[in-house]
C-alpha cells in the first residue's frame, strides 16, 4: 500500500467537526476504495432496516462494519458470529459519531465449515418457504419427445448423457444450452439456461447437469438465484449434480433429484425394449381378460336357452294372473263408484234441508229488526238527553255572573285577583273593570 504523506505546515489550521470529519473521509476513502480485509465477524446486528452491522476482529485490532440491505440479499451467507470470513468493500466514517467504518460490498467464506454453513442457512430459508415440499413436485412425462439439457458443452457429462440417450430410446429430440457449471459467472449462465426453457416452451423436461466434485466446485447449485430458477421454471426440472453422495440446493428444489448425471438419463425417458414388453405384458393381459369375458358370456347364455322353457311358462302363469287381477280391479271400481253416487246423494239431500240461503234470510230479518230497534231507542234516549240539557242550560244562564253585569253592575279585579274588600284594592294601585260590554281601567284614589 503506498504512503500518504501529509504536509502539516507550520500555521495552525482551523476546521469544525463536520469540516475535519469530511476531511477524514476524503483522504480515506481516496485510498480504501476496494480493498479486501481478513477477520472473524462478530457483534451481528441486524435491525428492521435489514443492513448487517458487525465486527470485523483478528488478535490485534476490530474494525466496525456495515453491510446494506440491497448488498446483503446477494450474499452467499448471512453474516453470523464466530465466521471467519474475507469482505470487500470500502473505508468510510460515518458522521454521527466520527467512526472509521467499512461498508461491505461482498464476502467469501474461509475454509469448508463456512460453506457449509451458508448451504445450511439457504437450506433453511427456501425449505420455510415451501420450495421444498413434494406437493409442489411435478411428475416427468412418460415419453418426452423434447428433452432440454443445462451443462457445459465440453464435458464428459453431457457426452454420456446423449450416448444414454440414444441406447434408450433413439430419435429423441435433444437441446443443449451450454453453460458454466464452475465459476464466478456460472450461476448467471445456468439462470439464464433454466429460464430460456421455461420461457420458450420448446422442452417437455430439462436436465441440469454437472460432474462430481468438492462442495467448493459444486457451489453453484448451491445458489439462492439458481434454486429459485429452478422453482419458477414452467416445466419439470431434473437435477444430476455430482455424485450419488453429493447433494446440492438445487436437488431438493427440483422436481426429481438423479443421483449422477448417467442416471438422469436413464430416468427421464425409457428404453424402447421397455416399451415394447410393457406392450406385450399388456397385450397378453387384454387377450386373457377377453376370452375370460366372452367364456362368462357364453356359460350365462347357456343357462339361459336351458331356463327358457321354464321361463315362458311362469311369463304365461304371470299374465293369467295380471288378467285375474284385472277383472278383480274393474269390480272393485265398479263398486266403489257405486257405493259412492249413492253417498253423494244422501249428501245432496241433506244439504237441500239445510240450504245455507234460507239461514241467512232468517238472519237478516232478525237484524234488520234489531237495527231498527235500536234506532229509535237511540232517537228517544238523545230527545231524553236534549231536554234536560236546555233545562240544565237555562238554569246556567240565570246564575251566570254576567247575568247581572247586564243589569249595570261590575267586576273589579287588581293584578287578576277580584276585589272584595278595600284592602284588595289599595290607594294608587291600578284596576281593571269588567262591565257587561268590555272592560275598564281606573286608579284607586
Amino acid at each position: 500500500m503506498e504512503q500518504i504523506d501529509i504536509n502539516w505546515g507550520l500555521a495552525p489550521a482551523f476546521y469544525s467537526v463536520s469540516e475535519l470529519t469530511g476531511a477524514i473521509r476524503g483522504l480515506l476513502t481516496d485510498h480504501f476504495t476496494d480493498i479486501w480485509v481478513a477477520g472473524e465477524i462478530s457483534g451481528t446486528r441486524v435491525p428492521a432496516s435489514g443492513h448487517y452491522y458487525f465486527t470485523l476482529k483478528d488478535e490485534g485490532a476490530q474494525l466496525k462494519a456495515v453491510c446494506y440491505k440491497m448488498t446483503a440479499r446477494y450474499l452467499k451467507f448471512k453474516p453470523q458470529d464466530g465466521i471467519a470470513v474475507l469482505a470487500r468493500g470500502r473505508i468510510d466514517v460515518y458522521d454521527a459519531r466520527g467512526e472509521v467504518q467499512f461498508v461491505v460490498e461482498a464476502i467469501e467464506p474461509q475454509g469448508h465449515g463456512a460453506l457449509q454453513l451458508a448451504f445450511e442457512q439457504l437450506k433453511k430459508k427456501l425449505a420455510a418457504e415451501g420450495l421444498f415440499e413434494s406437493a409442489r413436485k411435478r411428475p416427468l412425462p412418460a415419453l418426452p419427445a423434447r428433452i432440454g439439457i443445462v451443462t457445459s458443452p465440453t464435458g464428459a457429462v453431457i457426452r454420456d448423457i446423449l450416448q444414454i440417450l440414444e441406447r434408450r430410446f433413439p430419435g429423441r429430440h435433444v437441446r443443449i444450452y451450454p453453460a458454466q457449471v464452475q465459476g464466478d459467472s456460472a450461476a448467471e449462465q445456468v439462470v439464464a439456461g433454466l429460464d430460456y426453457f421455461s420461457r420458450s416452451g420448446w422442452a417437455e423436461v430439462v436436465i441440469v447437469a454437472r460432474g462430481g466434485g468438492s462442495l467448493e466446485d459444486l457451489w453453484t447449485f448451491n445458489e439462492e438465484r439458481v434454486a429459485r430458477a429452478i422453482a419458477r421454471s414452467s416445466v419439470p426440472v431434473i437435477s444430476a449434480i455430482g455424485h450419488e453422495t453429493d447433494f446440492t440446493i438445487a436437488d431438493f428444489v427440483a422436481d426429481l433429484r438423479a443421483p449422477t448425471p448417467s442416471a438422469a438419463a436413464e430416468l427421464v425417458i425409457r428404453t424402447r425394449q421397455s416399451l415394447y414388453d410393457l406392450l406385450d405384458q399388456s397385450t397378453v393381459k387384454l387377450t386373457q381378460t377377453v376370452r375370460l369375458n366372452i367364456a362368462m358370456r357364453a356359460r350365462a347364455l347357456h343357462r339361459i336357452s336351458v331356463d327358457q322353457a321354464t321361463l315362458h311358462r311362469a311369463i304365461g302363469r304371470r299374465m293369467q294372473r295380471v288378467d285375474e287381477l284385472e277383472y278383480g280391479l274393474r269390480d272393485l271400481i265398479r263398486a266403489t263408484i257405486d257405493r259412492r253416487k249413492r253417498t253423494l246423494e244422501r249428501t245432496r239431500t241433506g244439504l237441500a234441508q239445510l240450504d245455507v240461503r234460507l239461514r241467512f234470510a232468517a238472519a237478516r230479518r232478525r237484524i234488520e229488526s234489531s237495527v231498527s230497534g235500536i234506532g229509535q231507542s237511540i232517537r228517544l234516549r238523545i230527545s231524553a238527553a236534549r231536554g234536560r240539557l236546555s233545562a240544565l242550560d237555562a238554569h246556567l244562564v240565570q246564575l251566570s255572573p254576567l247575568k247581572i253585569l247586564d243589569r249595570g253592575y261590575a267586576i273589579v279585579e287588581n293584578k287578576g285577583k277580584i276585589v272584595k274588600t278595600p284592602e284588595d284594592a289599595p290607594v294608587d294601585s291600578e284596576v281593571s273593570i269588567r262591565i257587561a260590554q268590555g272592560r275598564l281601567r281606573g286608579r284607586v284614589l
